[in-house]
């Protein structure tokens, strides 16, 4: 056994997606399987940073895919720096415990920008001056990139999010992390993030037929390297942040809070933008959990009413309730909310649409002050919609400007969504191991939190916390 490991990010998976995976679930049956305790909010951002921390939110600060930053006065979602994430990660603990002769990979996990790992690929797009946007991916060290878009070619940013968004981006992920498991010199950690099963599963819920395709699909990709670490005696770890649940009901917690005069907008060009300066209470959506923040803490007892009496909303929490879930940090609402089964929070605060910001008909997750899975579609009400996208991507081969405008305003397209704890087996995330004395006494569930122990002690670098509070655990 080399120790090597090859920790794979496969974003929703779950046990009725392994039905479709032949190959994933090969290893699964001759290695180990359990399901992953996943944290409150079960999203990307949060559940990697506790999987690479061995922490919870409330320590590692990571409280969404977004929050509102109060020292800048702005909604902010899907930073990149790796320094927001607070706490000592796996491979710095690894590489601290073997004197420093440790190596590290990561291809694609999220907060890649300023990592200490040896190797980082994480797709970067190049914004031109005149408004443009180009796929392209940021590569440490430099010489990689080159080497990459050679052998690969460009990143297919437009099919890693957005309506186009396929395959193909899991496949390059993939094959970048077979190019990095062939060099010599395989890392002792190589994190790959492949977010295939994210799109379908989103938009048709994870009952339709699309989604046992995807599966398949995916499986199709990732065979080749499962093959491969194998062959190299690689242990491969397998894990997913959330299963993604079905979805129905969109709730308008913005506008909740509008018409109750508690948020509040400013114009430009005859269209609303939020105004978190001067709002006294918003929220930034987060699939089915957000973030409230209130600004003058006597209003706090009001708002939690006008939340509580909002359909779709199963808890409001407090800073005390926080606590309870680990999400009590200082980047967190005064309150947040969490949907109820079916349900999912929309980012929306404008009130007509003909008054909607023009971001909102666009794919643009840095300008969205919340998350928005209506950009995996194109505008049934709008039947040029694709005519439209083909004309500005021949703009684009062009060099000229464009601008994206195939979004729908009508969220009701969205069929799965995940971000609540999961409420059954069928949304619950797994985790297998291709060894299967990977989880040798750690039980049929294993807490997000644990397993940057377990892989600490599958290379003998550590031993596994007995602490059976995630809440509690203290790391040296």
């Amino acid at each position: 056994m080399s120790g090597r490991v090859l920790l794979l990010d496969v974003v929703g998976l779950t046990a009725d997606a392994l039905q479709h995976m032949p190959r994933l679930n090969r290893m699964a049956r001759a290695g180990a399987r359990a399901e992953l305790g996943t944290v409150l909010p079960a999203v990307t951002c949060s559940v990697q940073s506790s999987v690479l921390t061995g922490a919870m939110p409330s320590s590692h600060g990571i409280v969404g895919n977004g929050w509102y930053f109060r020292g800048l006065g702005d909604v902010l979602l899907w930073r990149q720096h790796n320094r927001l994430v607070r706490g000592e990660k796996l491979w710095e603990t690894a590489r601290r415990r073997r004197g420093g002769d440790y190596t590290s990979a990561n291809l694609g996990w999220w907060y890649a920008m300023g990592a200490t790992t040896d190797l980082t690929v994480t797709p970067r797009p190049i914004y031109h001056a005149d408004g443009r946007k180009s796929p392209d991916f940021y590569a440490r060290p430099p010489r990689l990139h080159d080497e990459l878009r050679e052998e690969l070619g460009e990143f297919p940013l437009f099919q890693y999010w957005g309506p186009t968004a396929s395959i193909r981006s899991t496949q390059w992920i993939v094959d970048a992390t077979r190019r990095v498991l062939a060099d010599p010199g395989t890392p002792d950690l190589t994190m790959a993030y492949l977010p295939h099963l994210d799109y379908d599963v989103q938009r048709f819920g994870p009952d339709a037929p699309e989604a046992a395709r995807a599966a398949a699909e995916l499986d199709a990709a990732m065979t080749p390297l499962l093959d491969q670490a194998e062959a190299q005696d690689v242990t491969v770890v397998a894990l997913a942040e959330y299963g993604i649940a079905p979805a129905g009901r969109p709730v308008d917690v913005n506008r909740a809070l509008r018409r109750e005069g508690l948020l509040e907008v400013y114009v430009q060009d005859g269209r609303e933008q939020l105004d978190p300066w001067t709002s006294r209470a918003f929220a930034v959506a987060d699939h089915q959990v957000a973030h409230v923040y209130v600004a003058d803490p006597a209003d706090v007892p009001r708002v939690a009413a006008i939340l509580r009496d909002l359909d779709g909303v199963d808890e409001v929490l407090d800073r005390e309730a926080q606590a309870r879930y680990g999400l009590d940090h200082s980047r967190s609402g005064e309150l947040v909310v969490v949907a109820e089964p079916g349900a999912w929070f929309t980012y929306y605060f404008w009130l007509d649409d003909d008054r909607a910001p023009e971001y909102a008909r666009g794919v643009d997750i840095h300008r969205k002050p919340g998350y928005d899975p209506a950009e995996l579609f194109f505008d049934p009400a709008d039947k040029l919609a694709k005519a439209k996208a083909a004309g500005n991507l021949l703009r684009k081969r062009l060099g000229l400007r464009y601008a994206m405008s195939t979004v729908p305003l009508d969220p009701s397209c969205v069929r799965g969504t995940h971000g609540r704890l999961p409420d059954s087996g069928a949304d619950t995330p797994l985790l297998l191991a291709s060894d299967p004395r990977f989880l040798d006494g750690a039980g049929e569930r294993v807490h997000a939190t644990e397993l940057r122990d377990l892989v600490l002690r599958w290379q003998g670098l550590g031993e596994i916390s007995t602490m059976s509070d995630p809440h509690e655990r203290i790391r040296a």
